[in-house]
């Protein structure tokens, strides 16, 4: 995790710590960095989601973009993986999000991708990074006028060429499926009712009338409760939620039973195993999968490779490795054969394809894993405790000795955020009351050694 970005871009409290002045420094720095081997007028696409304050964040990104030579297409509020692929399909040379993903309204961010719609590896963001903090003068130098300077267009077709390609991805319609939709009042809220009933769903909305303020506000993929209650009193098949830029799904069964990440991707792999289509015969998950996943993969013959948090690492392995089906627990999915990112939306209907395909319940479907139990606390930390608590005797003795009660039939793992200022202590095992209280006991240790001020 480096100095400006996490696992998924650049992010803090939005205009305060994630300032105009450093969007703008973002921008000519991405511009430079991304674009060098160009030999024409650079293009980079810039999408935000609903949050009050992307609109004035994204002024100062196309400032920066266009000072330094190259042009900003603006797309409007379109999902994070609409970015992804219509980097590509334009052939831009860049593009750029702007949302904090699932995080509250007051939060924003910022997440850079390639010209072929990848978010950008480890490497270089350092090197974006290192010219904002170290050489800032050697952005100063690429600071053009005159006709050198970047214009700005806007692309009316943005909204529905993703739309359409979604609907591509399969090869029948959804008619007879009745599906609550959770737009978290973000993204989505732009795109979803045109999908699902352009492929024939019968839709219900929930939190789709985004004002500025109300994104992730109890709603969305981090929060089930409206999605289940909707599922149920309107006696849908299924229920789905994305995050605040649609990059993540999860979903709820028609009882309004969650089915989480995890989950979702075990009936994706069976399901493309069954047909063929699991490339490798591999599912690429995180270190943070449920263990039952494991005893899924295993008595199904599936193999799994593993990486640390966050999707560019999924996708990283699976570019790697050969393999199309990775994935997280918070609904990050990558389908590699039509995305180069996690996408709720894709996610979403290719579960509704998988629903219609076999005639089964979402319950039913979701039987395929039993899930271990498990406990996550989160920890915040002030910015000096960064790192600094994994070398701390104490919090290393008390995970160290948990960890030998569980033995094999559970695991700790304590890890920091790499999206907000926290520490996340999760324990998997089978007596969730034995588990509970080692979480509690490791959190309080945390919170004695690491203390807010």
């Amino acid at each position: 995790m480096g100095r400006l970005f996490g696992t998924d871009g650049a992010r803090g409290v939005a205009v305060t710590e994630l300032t105009c002045e450093r969007a703008m420094q973002i921008g000519r720095a991405a511009a430079m960095v991304l674009t060098r081997t160009t030999h024409h007028k650079p293009k980079i696409l810039i999408g935000k989601d609903t949050r009050i304050s992307s609109d004035v964040l994204e002024a100062a990104l196309i400032s920066g973009i266009c000072s330094v030579g190259a042009d900003a297409v603006m797309l409007g509020v379109v999902p994070t993986p609409a970015v992804a692929y219509l980097v590509k399909k334009r052939e831009a040379d860049a593009g750029v999000m702007i949302s904090a993903s699932h995080n509250s309204m007051e939060f924003n961010g910022i997440k850079l991708f390639s010209g072929k719609g990848y978010k950008l590896s480890d490497e270089i963001e350092e090197e974006i990074e290192s010219l904002i903090l170290d050489t800032p003068e050697k952005i100063t130098e690429n600071i053009t006028g005159g006709t050198n300077i970047g214009k700005i267009t806007y692309d009316k077709n943005a909204e529905w060429d993703y739309i359409r390609y979604i609907m591509k991805t399969i090869d029948h319609d959804l008619s007879g499926i009745k599906v609550a939709i959770d737009c978290a009042n973000g993204s989505a809220s732009a795109t979803a009712e045109k999908l699902f009933t352009g492929l024939g769903a019968s839709v219900v909305l929930v939190n789709d009338h985004p004002d500025g303020i109300n994104i992730n506000d109890k709603c969305g993929s981090t929060y089930l409760d409206c999605l289940s209650q909707a599922v149920v009193a309107n006696k849908c098949h299924v229920g789905v939620a994305f995050d605040g830029d649609a990059d993540r799904c999860l979903a709820v069964d028609e009882n309004g039973a969650v089915i989480d990440g995890d989950k979702l991707i075990a009936i994706f792999a069976k399901d493309m195993r069954d047909s063929g289509k699991l490339k490798k015969n591999t599912a690429v998950v995180t270190i943070m999968t449920n263990l039952g996943f494991s005893n899924f993969a295993k008595l199904n013959s599936i193999n799994i490779e593993t990486t640390k948090v966050g999707d560019r690492y999924i996708i990283e392995q699976m570019l790697a490795g050969g393999y199309n089906l990775g994935g997280e627990q918070s609904g990050h999915i990558i389908f590699h054969d039509h995305a180069t990112t996690g996408d709720g939306q894709l996610t979403a209907v290719q579960l509704l394809s998988v629903i219609k395909r076999t005639d089964e319940k979402a319950s039913e479907l979701a039987k395929i894993m039993e899930r271990y139990p498990q406990v996550m606390i989160n920890v915040k930390i002030t910015p000096q405790w960064k790192e600094k608590w994994k070398n701390d005797s104490e919090i290393e003795s008390i995970i160290s000795e948990n960890q030998k009660i569980l033995g094999t039939t559970g695991r700790i793992l304590v890890r920091e955020s790499g999206t907000e200022p926290l520490i996340r202590v999760m324990i998997e095992g089978k007596r969730f009351d034995l588990i509970n209280q080692m979480a509690i006991k490791i959190s309080d240790k945390i919170k004695e050694r690491c203390p807010q001020a």
